[in-house]
């Protein structure tokens, strides 16, 4: 190659979008040198196929990655630095949230918060279990936020606590140790309180205060978590129940035999024929053995086909050992409640029978 193919650090500085100042940095750390020096004048000069690599690199610094993790990227496999990414993200998730959860301390000590409005108190070992099961129906790709954020609605008898990522919606109502003093609902992030959910479970109680902007959920013991809400608008979840059409099908099964079905079957969809005294995990129409769970049916039978990644979860989340489906058509949702406990249901929506397994 002629000096003529190469490029000045100028113009391969306008083409990268990095400053001649950052390249001759890169080039002295050993990340980006350049394909000559002229030994006389110490001009730099680059190879148009570096461009590329430059580009990464800046971009890589955009987000705040350490020199040793770019030279790990860009000297990594496909597959290696996308692992190295997600890392490199998720540190800075954890970073940013620990952050806020600082500043809301700083704040709450500076007197920037109004002192809470008492939401409700509520055993820490019990909101924990109620806000781990019912996220599991938030969507964590890109979306709506009020898909992120788990609803609360508080009142002097109970708290109910909801999600939804369009395909299912749960719902868990708990009766406070202590009863609120006034009624108040808000969308909480869910992202700020899933850390916080170790944290409840090893507290007896917690008192949850509303705040302009959050909630705070005070440990005794422990140090008080802040979760920002979120300025969106919920589904009402009364008109959604009250909307649903009548109950044609109801079957009553073991959690454990049925959730062991969906693990075998190998499909992303799955179909259950619920007739007679079981519910049948997959048909031979699928192209996979049927697997039979005992049940108690009541009505008609019926075929209803799931995507597996909407059943699972809203299955596995169930209380208790046995698990209730109310059944209203193939194209309905279902309703999955627990058979002892009925404090927690979830909705899940079934997808066409002829889509492909």
């Amino acid at each position: 190659m002629t000096r003529s193919d190469l490029m000045p650090i100028g113009a391969f500085a306008r083409r990268t979008g990095l400053t001649s100042s950052a390249l001759r940095f890169y080039a002295d750390s050993g990340l980006l040198p350049p394909a000559e020096v002229d030994p006389v004048t110490g001009y730099r000069f680059y190879d148009p196929a570096q461009v590329e690599r430059a580009r990464t690199l800046r971009r890589l610094r955009e987000i705040a990655m350490p020199l040793t993790g770019v030279e790990a990227v860009l000297g990594a496999s496909a597959e290696e630095a996308a692992r190295l990414l997600d890392e490199h993200l998720a540190r800075i998730e954890e970073d940013a949230a620990a952050a806020r959860q600082k500043a809301a301390v700083v704040r709450a000590a500076l007197g920037g918060d109004p002192p809470g409005l008492l939401i409700a108190t509520v055993k820490g070992p019990v909101l924990a279990d109620a806000v781990e099961q019912v996220l599991t129906a938030t969507a964590h790709e890109p979306g709506p936020a009020v898909l992120g954020g788990l609803h609360i609605e508080a009142n002097g008898e109970a708290l109910a606590l909801t999600a939804t990522d369009r395909y299912r919606l749960s719902t868990r109502t708990l009766a406070p140790a202590r009863p609120a003093e006034q009624t108040w609902t808000g969308t909480v992030d869910g992202d700020d309180l899933r850390p916080a959910a170790p944290e409840l479970r090893r507290s007896p109680l917690v008192r949850v205060e509303a705040v302009p902007h959050g909630i705070w959920l005070r440990m005794p013991g422990r140090e008080d978590r802040h979760c920002r809400t979120l300025p969106v608008e919920f589904p009402d979840r009364r008109q959604l129940f009250a909307s649903l059409g009548e109950v044609t099908t109801r079957a009553t099964l073991a959690k454990g035999p049925l959730l062991r079905g969906l693990e075998e079957h190998p499909g992303d969809h799955v179909t259950l024929c619920v007739s007679g005294h079981e519910v049948t995990v997959g048909l031979p129409g699928d192209g996979h053995p049927g697997i039979p769970v005992a049940a108690t049916v009541r009505g008609e039978p019926l075929e209803i086909r799931f995507g597996t990644t909407t059943l699972y979860p809203a299955l596995s989340t169930a209380i208790g050992p046995d698990v209730m489906l109310d059944l209203r058509g193939h194209d309905q949702p279902v309703t999955i409640r627990s058979a002892d406990r009925g404090d927690l249901t979830t909705l899940a929506m079934p997808v066409a029978r002829d889509h492909p397994a």
